[in-house]
Parts: C-alpha cells; structure tokens; sequence
C-alpha cells in the first residue's frame, strides 16, 4: 500500500514536472514571437535592448528611443499562467486576456493623475421575472467616455489625453494612465493586437499620440 502511493505521488510529481515544462516553453516561445512583434512595431524608431522572464508567464523588455519622446521605456507582456495548472484554468475561466504594458517617462512630468479604461460596452435585461433567464431580452449600449475625477470643475478641452485615446480606433487600447510619478505613462494593449502586420505597424504611432496629448496638456 505505501509503495502504491509512492508510486502514485511519484506519478504526479512527474506529470506535474512535465505540464510545467512543456508549457513553461510554450510561454517562451510566445514571448520570444511577441518580442519580435515589438521589435517590428519600432520600425527602426527604437530597439529593444536586453529581455528577461520575471516568472513563467511575465516577460520584461527594457526600449531605447533615439529622440526624447519616451525616456526609461520598457514593456511588460502577460501570458496565461499555462505552466501552473490551477491558475492556468481561473484565467480560462476569466477569459483573461494576454496583454503587453508599455511604460516610460515623458521627459516632462505630467500635472495630473488619469486613468482611462476603454470599456465597449453594456447591457441590461428588461425581461419579465417569470421568463428563464436564457430568454429574456436585452437592451445594449455602447457607452461614451466616463470619466472619475476628483477635481471640483471638469473640462472637457482640459484633457487631451483622454480626447486622443477616444479617436485612436486602429489600436486594441485598453488602459490608458498618467500620473507625475515614474513611470509617466502607461499603455496596455491585448497581446495579440500586434500580430497583425498592420495593426503592429500602428503601435509605436498610437503611443506618440497619446503622448503628444500629455504634452499638449503640459503646454
């Protein structure tokens, strides 16, 4: 009986070893295409200067920009956490998405703290309380921009940034963020945006915009 379970522990361990091995490659090679993706998104314009894993399934990129437009810049992907079983199977069932974060400084400090999140959009049901919920019907919206701020007074013009990211629409922006601290600004993007040949051709183009509304702001 004791050898039994040895045996079977020992199973385990080794199908465990195997999954974490095999996906653990997987995730690289993924983040060694998505470099290449980045790289490409550059278009000569800048260039990535050293890479590493800061676990199985986050990827950590230092860039260099020639010009002064990003300062300290790098990015961050995310990949579904496919090497750990458990966790792999919460983010399927979150349809957790892959995603690259670029971050730098600006070379001037913004002068206020935004975030914007591009939500697509929302529903509500106007079905009866007696009907089954798979046939009830719904009413959906796509929102315009919703802004949270703690200023007394908003207005409109005074954010170019958000004004910027409403008309980027070649881009899968999801999050958008300034702020005074290092980094100055961050972008998150879904992963998969970039392999696109077009769509990555756009990336480096739609940061500088968003960027250019920070200074603009600044201004």
């Amino acid at each position: 009986m004791g050898r039994l379970l040895i045996i079977d522990v020992m199973c385990a361990v080794t199908a465990l070893g195997t999954w974490y091995a095999l996906f653990a490659a997987y995730n690289r090679r993924k983040g060694s295409e998505a470099l290449r993706w980045v790289q490409s998104a550059c278009a000569g314009k800048g260039r990535i200067l050293d890479s590493r894993w800061i676990s199985s399934s986050r990827l950590h990129a230092r860039l260099h920009f020639p010009s002064r437009s990003f300062e300290n810049a790098y990015v961050t992907m995310k990949f579904r956490p496919r090497p750990l079983p458990i966790q792999w199977l919460i983010a399927r069932w979150h349809n957790q998405k892959e995603t690259l974060t670029f971050e730098a400084d600006l070379g001037g400090s913004p002068n206020l703290h935004l975030e914007v999140l591009r939500h697509r959009w929302c529903a509500h049901s106007r079905g009866i309380n007696g009907r089954k919920r798979d046939q009830r019907e719904w009413d959906v919206y796509e929102p315009g921009p919703i802004v949270l701020t703690t200023r007394t007074h908003w207005k409109q013009d005074s954010a170019p940034e958000l004004n910027t990211l409403m008309t980027v629409r070649q881009q899968d922006v999801l999050q958008v963020r300034f702020r005074p601290e290092s980094p100055q600004f961050s972008a998150t993007i879904a992963l998969d945006a970039l392999d696109d040949p077009r769509t990555a051709a756009g990336f480096l183009t739609t940061l500088r915009e968003l960027a250019a509304g920070a200074s603009a702001h600044r201004q």
